[in-house]
């Protein structure tokens, strides 16, 4: 009866545990990150009774959680890619938003070209002339106002990757304490599994903001990596990540691991790695390209204007004025040397940005993505390549290394540098005028600047022909230029024009070159302004200013619209992770409430087997006392 009565109190306490390890699911049941308890029995050994071995009841042996370590890393995983779409995304849609409300500057682009189609219908009329400069300041301030923004974002990008390394040391902080507490409880009780559900939420609060791997001890603490093995937690210690500026360019916040080390180009996923990959990928590409827009824009305009004659009968200056290349030193430089940046090519620029470094024998220079440029040393000592010209100065120690921004602050600082409308070089520069006595048929086609540098560019000059098949260009002092054989429709040139005839002109021939001074009303060089709107100045004369933030407009677009596919299919990936990972461990109210029914009568059997062996022995007692 003894036997019989343990056995009916293990099974009631064995119900009674149950019951209250279904209580606490279905209280649970909305709380997230919680995972199912169940409770594990075991037969107890019972007494042997001759060749009889009778059962001794239930042991309890553990409360264990419903758990799938592969589904809950699958899910981890699809929350990183999840959190960094989702963040990706907003960033793209933001950009998108900001090329469409900041003014639009393909309008302002058209207004400019077109101002001097208005102009060239009356070249010395004062309004069209104050039209013109109006248009480009427009132009101008269009331009600073888009590239205002784009740093806006990049300042607010700062902000978020501070915000979000400090959010993965505090989660990160956290689950190393956990750890520590999960070690001290022990496997198998309700408290351990209450904190390794904790833990594991915070893992996957981590892995929001950050591509994380793991692994386990055997002690039941989990270590946490970033994707490519920097260690952010491991056991009870937490390692953290700072941020601090990048090492070129101060106004750019970069994270470094727990040494110190810049381990920015090595994070992904999340939202930190979204922010980074962003930054990098689709915001300073596109700073570029606008500051390239910029630079082709001042460039084709400034040189259009130097090829034509003011109303002052002085060759055209410049309209726009735009920043030099940025040129910024490593933090960890330890020579004395500077590096000064010009653009000696426009058309040749990528929109790239560079490192310039020296290895101690040499300079080498290669994009920021590692992709290598060959460089030419000139006769005066400075080094070219890309579009650009470098002036070393001062002493260089081997690893020095200076980070070259072409045209990312192009846009920014682009503005009018002309104040007086009488400046705008609408008049051709030069002039031709066909000797009397010719006697050819030959007749000017063509009188083009080639070098608007060229001191002698307005200077007076002679092209004849001694004979049909030869010419001889020469100065207004009789000096010979240049000479040599002519066939028909071959170019002459000379103090940086260039001169095409048609016909064929006879011996004795001759034909005048001199500054336009007497036709300042001329509209020539208005028109080729015009022109212009279609005229390739940029990807090696292929791509006009125009087609330039037209193909800005699409780069942006189209990620913003793959950021937006990649949200969809991000946000599918993860509710499929989810919905598995809580098959097996989420709560099923209707199966909580069979299991109740379940051992509500399994606690009502057992407290049976209790009453009738106190029975058996109170009838017992009584027949040894009768």
């Amino acid at each position: 009866m003894s036997n019989m009565l343990a056995i009916g109190t293990s099974g009631l306490n064995a119900a009674q545990l149950a019951l209250n390890t279904i209580s606490n699911n279905i209280s649970n049941s909305s709380t997230t990150g919680y995972s199912r308890e169940s409770t594990v029995q075991t037969e107890q050994v019972g007494a042997t009774i001759g060749n009889l071995t009778i059962g001794g009841g239930v042991n309890v042996t553990a409360v264990q959680r419903a758990y799938n370590q592969f589904l809950t890393t699958a899910m981890w995983t699809s929350n990183s890619g999840l959190q960094g779409s989702t963040t990706y995304n907003d960033l793209a849609t933001t950009l998108n938003s900001t090329l469409s409300s900041s003014g639009n500057l393909q309008t302002s682009l058209d207004n400019f070209y077109t101002s001097f189609n208005t102009l060239a219908g009356s070249a010395d009329s004062s309004s069209n002339r104050l039209a013109v400069l109006g248009s480009a300041s427009s132009l101008a301030s269009n331009f600073n106002t888009l590239a205002q923004q784009f740093d806006q974002q990049q300042s607010s990008i700062n902000t978020q990757v501070a915000q979000t390394v400090d959010s993965i040391n505090s989660t990160a902080s956290s689950i190393a304490k956990l750890n520590q507490q999960i070690v001290q409880a022990g496997s198998g009780s309700s408290a351990s599994n209450a904190l390794l559900d904790q833990r594991d939420t915070l893992v996957n609060t981590l892995s929001g903001y950050l591509g994380v791997s793991t692994s386990f001890n055997t002690d039941g603490s989990i270590n946490v990596f970033t994707n490519t093995g920097q260690s952010l937690v491991s056991g009870s210690n937490a390692y953290a990540l700072s941020t601090g500026p990048n090492a070129y360019d101060a106004t750019t916040t970069d994270v470094m691991d727990n040494t110190g080390t810049d381990i920015t180009g090595k994070l992904s996923g999340g939202t930190l790695g979204a922010l980074l990959t962003y930054r990098s990928n689709v915001l300073v590409p596109a700073q570029n390209q606008l500051g390239l827009a910029a630079v082709g824009l001042a460039s084709s305009v400034n040189t259009q204007q130097s090829k034509g004659l003011d109303l002052n009968g002085q060759q055209g200056a410049a309209i726009f004025s735009v920043p030099s290349p940025g040129v910024s030193a490593s933090s960890a430089n330890q020579g004395s040397a500077t590096v000064a940046a010009s653009i000696s090519d426009p058309s040749a620029l990528t929109g790239s940005d560079y490192v310039l470094s020296y290895n101690g024998s040499q300079w080498n220079l290669a994009t920021t993505a590692g992709q290598s440029v060959a460089l030419t040393t000139n006769a005066n000592g400075s080094l070219s390549a890309a579009g650009l010209t470098f002036n070393v100065s001062g002493t260089a120690q081997a690893g020095d290394s200076y980070k070259i921004e072409p045209t990312r602050n192009a846009a920014s600082g682009i503005s009018v540098s002309m104040t007086d409308p009488n400046g705008i070089a609408a008049a051709a520069a030069l002039t031709t005028t066909a000797s009397s006595s010719n006697t050819g048929s030959a007749a000017v086609s063509a009188i083009t600047v080639t070098d608007p540098t060229h001191t002698n560019l307005l200077s007076s000059a002679t092209v004849s022909f001694p004979t049909a098949g030869s010419y001889q260009v020469t100065d207004s002092s009789g000096n010979v230029l240049s000479s040599g054989s002519y066939s028909s429709g071959q170019a002459i040139t000379a103090n940086g024009w260039s001169l095409t005839l048609s016909g064929t002109p006879a011996a004795g021939d001759s034909f005048a070159v001199a500054a336009n001074t007497s036709g300042l009303a001329d509209n020539s060089n208005a028109l080729s302004m015009a022109a212009m709107s279609g005229t390739g100045v940029l990807n090696s004369g292929k791509t006009s200013i125009v087609d330039a933030y037209a193909n800005l407009t699409t780069q942006i677009g189209d990620a913003g619209s793959q950021a937006s596919s990649d949200l969809t299919v991000q946000t599918a990936l993860n509710n499929q992770a989810v919905s598995a990972q809580q098959s097996v461990s989420g709560v099923n109210l209707d199966q909580e409430a069979s299991n109740m029914v379940q051992y509500q009568q399994a606690y009502q059997a057992a407290a049976h087997i209790i009453s009738t062996a106190q029975t058996l022995f109170s009838s017992l007692l009584t027949a040894i006392q009768a």
